[in-house]
C-alpha cells in the first residue's frame, strides 16, 4: 500500500515537489529505486497553470536520473547476438523491456507523442526498448531503464510551453512604457495643433 502525501486539492493549488511528491522505495537487485512522481491528471497543457504543473512534475522526474523500479515494467531476456566477451552469447545478457502506457506515472499528455515514437508497440499500447550495450544483464538492464526514462522525458517535456523570463518581462514593460509616452506625445501635439487652429484669425479690429 503507498500513503498519500499530498491533500486531493494539489492539483489545484500546485505541486511542492521538493517536499510533498509522491514517493515509495523499493529494493531492487541494482539497489534503492524512487517510484516516478505521479503527474498531474492533464491530457492536453491548455491554460498556464496546466504548462507550470507539467514543467514542475518534468523538473521532479528528470531529477529521479532514470532509476525506475523493475516492478513497473517487464523484462525479458535472451543471448546477445552481438560481438563481446566469451561470455556475451553463452548467457542471458540482452535485456528487453516493455512499458504499458496506460501505467499512471505516465503522463497523460505524453502519450500522443509516445505512440508515434519508434519504440512504441501497437499491439500492446507500450513502449518496448532493448540493450546488448554491456557484456551484463544487470548494465543492460539499467540501460533500458534509462533510455526508457530519456523517452517519457522528452515526450513529456516537448508540449510544456514555457512563460517568459524575466528579463523578456522588462523588455516587454519597457516597451509597452515606450509605446504609451509616444501615444501620449502624439495627442499632446494633436491638440496642440487643434488649439492652434482654432486661434486662427480671431484678432482684435481697430
Amino acid at each position: 500500500m503507498f500513503r498519500r502525501l499530498i491533500p486531493s486539492n494539489s492539483y489545484r493549488t500546485g505541486y511542492d515537489f521538493a517536499t510533498r511528491f509522491w514517493t515509495r522505495s523499493l529494493q531492487t537487485g541494482g539497489g534503492n529505486a524512487v517510484s516516478p512522481p505521479i503527474p498531474p491528471p492533464l491530457s492536453v497543457l491548455e491554460s498556464e497553470h496546466d504548462n507550470a504543473l507539467a514543467s514542475t512534475w518534468a523538473k521532479a522526474f528528470e531529477a529521479t536520473h532514470g532509476k525506475i523500479p523493475r516492478d513497473l515494467v517487464e523484462l525479458s531476456f535472451s543471448r546477445s547476438s552481438g560481438p563481446g566477451g566469451q561470455n556475451v552469447n553463452k548467457v542471458n545478457t540482452k535485456a528487453t523491456l516493455r512499458c504499458s502506457l496506460n501505467q499512471s506515472w505516465i503522463p497523460r499528455w505524453a502519450v500522443p507523442i509516445l505512440v508515434k515514437d519508434s519504440h512504441y508497440v501497437a499491439s500492446t499500447h507500450s513502449i518496448l526498448v532493448a540493450s546488448t550495450a554491456h557484456r551484463s544483464q544487470a548494465h543492460n538492464i539499467e540501460e533500458c531503464l534509462s533510455k526508457l526514462h530519456a523517452l517519457v522525458l522528452a515526450a513529456a517535456s516537448k508540449p510544456i510551453k514555457h512563460g517568459p523570463s524575466e528579463q523578456q518581462k522588462k523588455k516587454v514593460e519597457g516597451l509597452i512604457k515606450a509605446a504609451k509616452a509616444h501615444q501620449k506625445m502624439h495627442k499632446m501635439h494633436r491638440s496642440s495643433v487643434k488649439q492652434g487652429r482654432s486661434g486662427k484669425g480671431h484678432g482684435f479690429d481697430f
